[in-house]
């Protein structure tokens, strides 16, 4: 049975990655088809959709068979899956642990360069705003208060978490970090909108300023009922 009778028949669930991979390419070359193209593709890149998502479009385009229409798709596609992500959770999540903000964030570890995102809290910790406010270089990161509270007033926050990445893996904070979490941690007392928390995300691992620890990803688990994530008890965890 073909990938789109199937998914057509049983959902896309149904599906293997390597067969949604090829409904997205729909047609081969004349060496290979469209399943040899599609299982290339994961070969080559440890089966892995996450290092798919990090090849550039010429990256792509040099496999025989794919071209800049194949190469966009799969681009596409793949930015869609991380939108979708982002967008469920945001939705109705409560921030309780900074493993939370790991969770809500986890799309920040598949960019390059350094992103610094403001999540708006209302009374209950509830997520009312998730914002993106600059963007740095591979391995600096430049943003003003003005930028991080312009959009919690934006949202009517009452209070902030501020979240950026380390594209080198290692969240451990730099002194620049340091520098600018007082800096905004100062600007929130001055405006009524305290920063509770500041989050580095390092591939696998995120440091958290409130608790100055570095946590490891398999530290948090999932809530599916409460549909959040929950950091496993602080006995629990080991600093790094």
């Amino acid at each position: 049975m073909l990938p789109r009778e199937k998914l057509e028949i049983y959902g896309p669930g149904s599906l293997t990655n390597e067969e949604l991979m090829a409904v997205l390419l729909r047609t081969g070359s004349k060496e290979h088809d469209v399943f040899s193209l599609s299982s290339t593709l994961f070969r080559d890149h440890g089966q892995s959709l996450f290092k798919i998502r990090k090849r550039t479009l010429m990256e792509l385009m040099t496999y025989n068979g794919m071209g800049k229409v194949k190469s966009i798709t799969i681009q596409a596609a793949l930015e869609l899956g991380i939108r979708m992500y982002r967008e469920l959770a945001a939705q109705k999540v409560q921030v309780r642990v900074p493993g939370d903000v790991f969770i809500l964030c986890t799309d920040m570890v598949f960019l390059d360069q350094e992103l610094v995102r403001v999540v708006s809290l209302n009374t209950k910790s509830m997520v009312i705003g998730i914002d993106d406010v600059t963007i740095g270089t591979t391995n600096a990161s430049l943003v003003h208060p003005r930028e991080v509270f312009r959009k919690a007033i934006g949202h009517n926050a009452t209070s902030i978490i501020l979240a950026h990445n380390h594209p080198s893996g290692d969240p451990k904070p730099s002194p620049q970090d340091q520098e600018i979490t007082q800096k905004i941690r100062e600007s929130g007392e001055i405006l009524g909108i305290p920063l509770t928390d500041h989050i580095i995300m390092g591939g696998s691992r995120y440091f958290s300023f409130t608790l100055g620890t570095v946590f490891e990803e398999k530290e948090v688990q999932w809530d599916e009922r409460a549909g959040s994530a929950i950091a496993e008890a602080a006995s629990d965890q080991k600093r790094d």
